[in-house]
């Protein structure tokens, strides 16, 4: 079987290079001795069938399999993108199923479950098309799954919005339904059609806490983000947000709930508790829309990709 090719998205601007986000990435495979074509991103965001044809026109016929590495899509696209791809001969390695499972919290809390902050969630039934946030008895439902009280963070199948903390995802009381129905509400106006799947409740966890780049100010959890291909850590570095932090996490609890969730390639965030007890996983992602840290060497992980 022919060594696989790696997808990038193409640049909106220059469709005959990769984005310039990924470029460096293709840089590096090539020089690694790897082969990648490029894809229509936004072309594929549409939904559509012949759009999501016209997207892979650049892919050759008959190329065999491949990964992606790009930006992320909804799971239904991401299906028509793997269907766009057989039809010329394709195979991504990541099964549509399988993307789904590593991409959405539905998909990988049950097997992280204890592992992982408890989780509540409400599912949208539109993928975030015009989607309306939920009402106070499904809030007070999903509360109730959590324990009733304490406080927690809102979030989609996703991401959250950290960045608008007590605006649009920290809810510092479960009780207070009122301000779970303000955040959670603000969160879905701010998400819009971006919103992913549904929503989610999270219970909020104590992190240890260090400083960003050396400063005195800012401070974020430290965590690290670690790349598993076929249930084996290939990569292991600090998460995107915080690129110069150094990392050591725990790997020996998680190596066995990866195997056993049974996706290719994922990624898990792992944060470190605030009481030092231990390492909690914050995220499990689809290894091929998940983003690399600044200035990380990706060496190791492109090898281990094109030799699956």
């Amino acid at each position: 079987m022919p060594s696989p090719a790696i997808l990038f998205p193409a640049d909106p601007l220059n469709p005959r290079r990769p984005d310039p986000h990924f470029a460096w990435e293709a840089r590096l495979l090539r020089d690694l001795g790897g082969v990648h074509h490029l894809v229509d991103h936004d072309a594929l965001l549409t939904g559509d069938a012949d759009d999501a044809r016209g997207a892979v026109r650049r892919v050759p016929e008959g190329v065999g399999p491949l990964w992606y590495r790009g930006w992320m899509l909804p799971s239904a696209r991401y299906a028509g993108f793997a269907g766009a791809l057989a039809a010329r001969g394709g195979n991504l390695l990541t099964s549509p199923a399988g993307y789904a499972a590593a991409h959405e919290l539905p998909g990988w809390y049950g097997v992280f479950e204890g592992a992982t902050p408890p989780s509540a969630w409400i599912p949208s039934g539109n993928d975030g098309d015009g989607a309306a946030a939920p009402g106070p008895r499904e809030l007070e439902a999903a509360v109730a799954r959590l324990g009733g009280s304490g406080p927690a963070i809102v979030k989609d199948y996703v991401k959250s919005r950290k960045h608008e903390w007590h605006e649009a995802c920290y809810v510092p009381e479960l009780a207070d339904l009122a301000a779970v129905g303000r955040v959670v509400g603000r969160f879905v106006e701010l998400q819009g059609e971006f919103l992913a799947g549904g929503v989610v409740l999270r219970r909020f966890e104590e992190f240890d806490r260090a400083a960003v780049n050396g400063g005195e100010v800012e401070k974020r959890a430290v965590e690290a983000r670690v790349w598993w291909l076929d249930g084996r850590p290939i990569l292991v570095g600090p998460h995107p947000d915080a690129p110069h932090q150094v990392v050591e996490p725990q790997l020996a609890g998680v190596s066995s709930l990866v195997r056993t969730l049974g996706c290719r390639f994922v990624t898990t965030d792992l944060a470190r508790l605030a009481d030092g007890s231990g390492w909690r996983v914050v995220e499990v992602g689809d290894g091929q829309v998940s983003d690399l840290p600044r200035g990380i060497d990706a060496s190791g992980l492109l090898t281990s990709l094109i030799a699956a």
